[in-house]
């Protein structure tokens, strides 16, 4: 029986691919077996996708049939792909560990997301909001805005950052992605251009692209936002909007300085692009510098601020938000319920009693991510000597740069030793930045130690000092 799914037509596998190839082709099948796996990998061919024939294959590549018949057939032994006469071929299941398919696996260690574990704090606000649900049951339980007591603590802690805000300026959502899907929808049509930094979040870019806008990227220097570049994309794209994460940029995790923050805001004032502003990872600065002020100060009105409780609380609460003016407020709020009618009512009184008294919370929050920074630091300089990075100074992860091209390989390896990694061009709009990797380190100490032993093991394997990208180094877990 065929399992269900779409099917991929050539064309659209190419494009996934990308720059697939990166040895001569001698090495053709090899790299397209690689780059398939991490389809597979990162969830882009699910489960059940009937692949294209060969012939198609052959054409949209292109490569020669030998070289499409030999990468199947590696798939088909590692039982990543299936095939049966007259039905053609299909992805069978996830790539495991080992390299084939598998189940759940207790021996993959998950560095593909940088999100950490509740902390205790949130167990005690659970109990703090189920006593509070029963005033709540005996209405209709639908708020497209979020409750007042939540709304009030979020305009509070802003209004602690320098940023007087008003309750009726936020938004409550079910995380920093819908948070964005909304504005998106506001903000964007078909054909709009939106400009983003390069590297980005991958997910923020997905969104921008199911909304069918054009991201259009300005590339990050190594020490920061490049304002002349920005100016010159705003002149020439003539974008929609603006998007950027200027606290702690995921992947990179550089933060904006005051001074950037008002030359920036002012060439976007000037150019009338409104300006979305991801403040998802802004709790977590590491160092004891002084926080810059948010952008919306230095923006007004034309900025769009959005947050999320999934990185200084718990992924799982699901609740972000999006603090913007109250004209933006009431079309956001008119446009709302054409995707949903609100946020989990419960989910909202948790993080308002973590709001109560949000330092004590968040300074147990940074103590921790500070020791596992410190811990990934060390063991990237021990294991992966040959790689160069910077020590961020807040976030949740260490954006590498590699010693070659071969993000991609490292991913793709690092399945054969328990890892799961996100590579390099994940993080760019049209492919790129396959020198660079994240390591997140939302893993307790122990577990990042043996991940990043593992990873310098595939990086040595990689860069030729003795060791085969395809020998047996699969290492115990304890």
């Amino acid at each position: 029986m065929l399992p269900p799914g779409g099917r991929i037509s050539g064309a659209r596998l190419a494009r996934l691919l990308g720059e697939w190839r990166r040895g001569g082709a001698r090495q053709s099948v090899v790299d397209l077996v690689a780059a398939l796996k991490l389809l597979v990998a990162d969830g882009r061919l699910p489960v059940g996708t009937r692949l294209p024939s060969e012939r198609e294959l052959t054409e949209a590549l292109p490569v020669s049939r030998t070289t499409i018949t030999a990468a199947l057939d590696q798939l088909r032994a590692e039982g990543v792909v299936q095939s049966r006469r007259g039905a053609g071929s299909w992805i069978n299941g996830p790539v495991g560990a080992g390299g084939g398919i598998t189940g759940a696996d207790d021996t993959l260690i998950d560095l593909s997301r940088a999100a950490p574990r509740a902390l205790p704090s949130v167990r005690l606000a659970m109990d703090v909001a189920l006593g509070q649900m029963p005033e709540h049951l005996a209405s209709h339980g639908y708020d497209e805005r979020g409750l007042p007591v939540l709304r009030q603590r979020i305009a509070d802690r802003y209004a602690a950052r320098g940023l007087p805000t008003s309750p009726d300026q936020i938004v409550v959502t079910s995380g920093a992605q819908h948070a964005w899907a909304l504005v998106l929808r506001l903000f964007v049509g078909p054909g709009d251009r939106v400009l983003v930094e390069q590297p980005s979040y991958p997910n923020s870019l997905e969104a921008v692209r199911a909304s069918f806008g054009i991201p259009v990227p300005v590339p990050m220097l190594t020490d920061g936002w490049d304002l002349d570049g920005f100016e010159a994309a705003l002149r020439q794209a003539g974008p929609r909007l603006a998007y950027l994460i200027p606290d702690f940029q995921n992947p990179t995790g550089l933060r904006m300085s005051s001074e950037s923050r008002e030359k920036l805001s002012a060439v976007l004032r000037k150019a009338r692009t409104p300006l979305v502003v991801d403040e998802t990872l802004v709790e977590l600065a590491l160092d004891s510098a002084e926080a810059p002020l948010p952008m919306a100060a230095f923006g007004g009105d034309s900025v769009v601020t959005l947050g999320s409780a999934s990185k200084s609380h718990w992924g799982g609460l699901r609740i972000g938000w999006i603090r913007a003016s109250a004209e933006i407020v009431h079309r956001l709020l008119s446009t709302r319920a054409a995707i949903d009618l609100g946020t989990p009512v419960f989910e909202q009184l948790v993080l308002a009693a973590l709001l109560e008294s949000p330092e004590s919370v968040l300074r147990q929050r940074r103590e921790e991510a500070l020791e596992q920074r410190d811990v990934a630091v060390a063991a990237l300089r021990e294991h992966c000597p040959q790689w160069t990075f910077e020590v961020p100074a807040g976030g949740l992860g260490v954006w590498c740069t590699l010693d070659g091209p071969v993000s991609t390989r490292i991913a793709v390896v690092a399945q054969n030793h328990g890892l799961r990694l996100v590579p390099g061009p994940r993080f760019a709009v049209h492919g790129g930045c396959e020198q660079m990797l994240r390591v997140p380190y939302t893993q307790s100490p122990e577990v990042l130690r043996e991940a990043i032993a593992r990873l310098g093991v595939v990086a040595a394997s990689l860069a030729g000092t003795g060791f085969r990208a395809d020998a047996d180094l699969s290492l115990p877990v304890a």
